[in-house]
């Protein structure tokens, strides 16, 4: 038996009904165990799931030109020192596009960025160590949001906060619907013999918020059994990332849903998913730790987490829109090089809507470098 699956097994002994939450933390984080803790090469065309990452270095090539526009104009000038922040950086992929096309394209700003990388995970910093060798100068390693504070830094934080696929794979809960009762319950998860299998949970003190604000007129035509999920984990860890933010932009790009998408006749068991093998597993609690869990993200209540932490909300678009602004303005400027046959497919793929155009979204949040915190 894998240890995460016996580590899962004793709490559910212990604890009886474990939320899927709670599941989904130890199948994914456990340490040394966990799907991203023991897989160092699950992302990619061999790995369980394909990222825009993946695609090639033009995506991490059109984001330093975006994080350079937004650097030089408008977060601390052209001579103090600035901060990229990447939440979530799996391998040091994307880190390294990113810095490599600062180093032949804007080395100035490079002189002057710190760029700090947020990985609880001992194993993986030494991962990504490897790969971001040439960079070590420039390169900072934190175990979370707090030891990257002002406050622990001794600095305050101006620049850019981002995660890319960081969101969708935070716990979450999820609840479903009695047509019968009229309410709601939340889903957890139980032992029968060896196999673990869904169960509701006597009681749940995430159901309150997590339902609040859903219509009465939508609740009288939901189908019984109809699902979905919420995950607190990402609202705080989104609130806590705007809190360290002197100044500059927070911006998250992920699979998600907007405010009329979160509750569609389309999806009556929730956005839910588990990856192996780039192919979807019908089982969600099958094989723990061997599969990837996601679940779409609630931009809404991301969105809303921000401006709680008075951030204002500069954009929400797909990323097709995103990438395609940033490319009219980075066309025009010589030091991005080059158009080739490569770029042309990449940007294909990374925007066209049977892609990850569509199905990606981008939520960029900003507080002013006049503002004056509390």
């Amino acid at each position: 038996m894998r240890p995460v699956v016996e580590l899962i097994r004793r709490e559910i002994i212990a604890n009886g009904v474990l939320s899927f939450a709670r599941f989904m933390e130890l199948a994914l984080y456990c340490p040394d165990y966990g799907y991203y803790e023991a897989k160092k090469d699950n992302p990619g065309r061999r790995g369980d799931f394909f990222t825009s990452v993946s695609v090639g270095e033009l995506f991490g090539q059109l984001l330093a030109f975006q994080f350079a526009e937004w650097l030089e104009t408008e977060v601390g000038g052209r001579k103090s020192e600035v901060r990229i922040v990447e939440a979530g950086a799996h391998d040091g992929t994307l880190a390294g596009d990113i810095l490599n096309w600062l180093q032949l394209s804007r080395p100035g700003l490079l002189e002057r960025v710190q760029y700090c990388i947020i990985e609880p995970s001992l194993r993986r910093q030494r991962w990504q160590k490897e790969k971001l060798e040439k960079f070590a100068s420039h390169v900072h390693w934190f175990a979370d949001l707090k030891t990257l504070s002002p406050a622990a830094h001794h600095s305050p934080l101006r620049g850019v906060v981002f995660s890319n696929e960081l969101l969708d794979a935070m716990p979450v809960h999820r609840f479903g619907w009695d047509a019968t009762a009229k309410e709601w319950f939340e889903w957890g998860v139980t032992l029968e013999g060896e196999e673990f299998k869904w169960a509701r949970m006597a009681e749940s003190r995430h159901l309150p918020a997590a339902t609040r604000h859903i219509p009465q007129d939508l609740l009288a035509v939901l189908p019984g059994g109809y699902t979905f999920e919420r995950s607190p984990a990402a609202e705080n860890w989104w609130h806590e990332a705007a809190g360290v933010l002197e100044s500059g932009r927070l911006m998250t790009m992920d699979y998600g849903l907007g405010a009329d998408e979160l509750f569609s006749p389309s999806r009556p068991r929730g956005t839910l998913r588990a990856y192996f093998r780039q192919q979807v597993v019908g089982d969600l609690l099958a094989d723990a730790g061997e599969q990837d869990i996601t679940a779409h993200v609630n931009f809404p209540a991301i969105q809303a987490a921000g401006e709680s932490a008075g951030l204002a909300t500069e954009r929400v678009l797909t990323q097709a829109q995103f990438l395609t602004q940033i490319l009219e303005r980075a066309a025009k400027d010589k030091s991005f090089g080059d158009w080739n046959a490569s770029r042309t497919r990449q940007f294909q793929t990374l925007t066209h809507p049977e892609h990850l155009g569509r199905a990606f979204r981008v939520l960029i949040q900003f507080r002013p470098s006049t503002a004056v915190r509390s």
